[in-house]
């Protein structure tokens, strides 16, 4: 596989990995969310206890408002944070 491909089935078991937890196994609860927060991007966005970041983070994602996370909404989260670090890798060259 492609360094690419490796990376969408990293993205894809990653979220399954904590999806199944509570639920339904094909979204995120906010619990889950916060989970793969912090076990998977701790480092790049903080070990944060804030509930009402985490609050804000999950209402901006949960697009449709259906109360939970699902897979196209976390792919524009990992997106977004790609960019921003992207950004501020990039900065200055």
């Amino acid at each position: 596989m492609s360094a690419i491909q490796q990376a969408m089935a990293t993205l894809i078991a990653t979220f399954h990995k904590y999806s199944g937890k509570e639920g339904d196994k094909f979204t995120l609860s906010k619990g889950e969310l916060k989970d793969l927060l912090t076990a998977e991007m701790g480092d790049i966005l903080g070990k944060s206890s804030d509930k009402a970041a985490l609050d804000k983070i999950f209402k901006d994602l949960d697009a449709n408002a259906d109360g939970s996370v699902d897979f196209q909404e976390y792919v524009t989260l990992i997106a977004c944070v790609t960019m921003i670090c992207n950004e501020f890798f990039t900065k200055g060259k």
